[in-house]
């Protein structure tokens, strides 16, 4: 008998993940912190064309590329003369289960399938388990999905049950779960209990699926407009999104488009917190996750998380709650797309840097996300407004996440705020170096820290000494 206490199960867990993974992550570490990521990347046994065919016979991919005209109008309308860049949106709702995680899920279970596996198991209280689902129907093999849906009241988010829903309709088995360190501890006991697979969102096989993704939208747009686009932007949580598109439209030649990401600001809001779960209105695409993950990402279900953000972002921005409602009605009023409100993150960030670029330059909306119940605008501010959220309209930055939401009066109060990367990039140095506590790093360590952040090994130096 195994101790199954919760002590003993993290102790185990690089070897519970070693077998549900089926990837050695010691082999790829060298010096004190560093790793090969283009060699972890490797890991995955298929070539770029083989994983189209994959996600093609899976009903994934392919999707398509509008370019939201009337949108573009209406920023070219508060904008400069000879501002206001043509906005282009990549609709993944499209896909099977009607997200981009349908790209990363396609082959994390095909690869499961393929190598003997029975299950697969993911963690997720997003639209990933329902693209796991999915796809684990449609190879024949058994799937779970855990989810954090509850606060210590038994309440769950609208949001998180409509995906529940979805998933059992897939026939997957969902564990449901409250708020707090639980949901790890309990996916680990699964994966060991079972011998399933991780599906994983952090695994290689996760990020080269959204390759796919990028290259489409290089791909696309040379197509029918004779140039790269030149900015794309990417809603970020974990990294994954935006790491795997940003590799995608490098892979197709379009290593000058600029990626932003974007997420919702959340500041003040504690995602683990049993009294802010039901605080907040967007469980995924929010600073919640996309910052701590930024400077963090090895905190993942996987010792490796292939989704490294600071490896790829130009430029991180934040939007705030009400500006994403009133994009998303707006796209539905105007451009005849209703979609759901937390893949809307991108949209209303690129409807404000739109207005600062040229009218002959694109801007890409990478994704989409299907609507539905509870994912809904109404539910999901009617859900607010039973948790004491109050819901205004007026000038949105002055929005307290946890205490307000408020709607913009006028389409030109929308307006994407800069994150300091810089900032960011100093918060990942000194976490990587903190979390092991030690004195002294190698040539081969600063090496990797200036390629996870993408700066010059000598500002990684010249960072180390300020904090000595």
């Amino acid at each position: 008998m195994k101790d199954m206490s919760y002590d003993a199960v993290i102790g185990r867990k690089n070897d519970i993940m070693k077998g549900a993974v089926g990837i050695d992550y010691t082999e790829m570490e060298y010096g004190k912190i560093g790793f090969d990521y283009e060699e972890l990347m490797k890991k995955v046994p298929y070539s770029f064309e083989k994983i189209r065919e994959i996600q093609r016979e899976s009903k994934v991919g392919n999707t398509p590329l509008f370019e939201l005209k009337n949108l573009t109008s209406l920023v070219r309308s508060v904008s400069k003369k000879g501002k206001g860049a043509r906005i282009f949106l990549k609709d993944e709702s499209a896909n099977c289960s009607g997200s981009f995680k349908d790209r990363r899920a396609a082959l994390s279970v095909y690869h499961a399938t393929k190598i003997g596996y029975k299950g697969v198991i993911s963690a997720t209280s997003g639209n990933y388990g329902a693209a796991v689902a999915s796809q684990a129907s449609q190879r024949g093999i058994k799937s779970i999905v855990v989810q954090e849906v509850f606060d210590s009241r038994k309440i769950g988010q609208p949001e998180i049950v409509e995906k529940g829903r979805k998933c059992e309709a897939f026939n997957s088995e969902v564990v449901q779960l409250t708020a707090g360190p639980e949901l790890f501890y309990v996916f680990l006991t699964l994966l060991e209990e079972t011998g399933y697979f991780n599906s994983s969102l952090y695994s290689p096989y996760g990020i080269a699926g959204v390759e796919t993704l990028g290259y489409e939208i290089a791909e696309e747009v040379m197509n029918q407009e004779g140039k790269y686009p030149d900015v794309v932007v990417a809603t970020h949580a974990g990294g994954g999104n935006l790491t795997g598109t940003a590799r995608g439209l490098i892979k197709a030649g379009a290593s000058n488009t600029k990626i932003i990401g974007a997420s919702v600001d959340l500041k003040g809001l504690h995602m683990a917190s049993d009294k802010d779960f039901n605080r907040k209105s967007f469980t995924t695409g929010h600073t919640g996750f996309g910052i701590p993950f930024a400077t963090l990402p090895d905190r993942s279900d996987v010792p490796r998380n292939a989704a490294r953000a600071l490896r790829y972002m130009d430029q991180y921005v934040t939007v705030k709650q009400g500006e994403v409602f009133y994009v998303t009605q707006a796209l539905a009023v105007l451009e005849g797309l209703e979609r759901g409100p937390a893949g809307n993150t991108s949209l209303a960030a690129a409807l404000s840097i739109a207005r600062d670029m040229d009218e002959d330059q694109i801007i890409v909306v990478q994704e989409t996300e299907y609507t539905g119940a509870g994912k809904h605008p109404t539910a999901q501010l009617t859900f607010a407004k039973e948790n004491g959220i109050k819901i205004k309209r007026g000038n949105p930055m002055k929005e307290i996440p946890g205490k307000n939401i408020v709607i913009p009066e006028k389409f030109n109060q929308i307006s994407a705020k800069k994150i300091d990367l810089n900032k960011l990039k100093r918060s990942y140095i000194k976490n990587a170096v903190s979390n092991i506590q030690i004195n002294e790093l190698t040539v081969k360590d600063i090496k990797f820290l200036a390629e996870d952040c993408n700066l010059t090994e000598s500002k990684v130096k010249e960072i180390l000494k300020e904090m000595k």
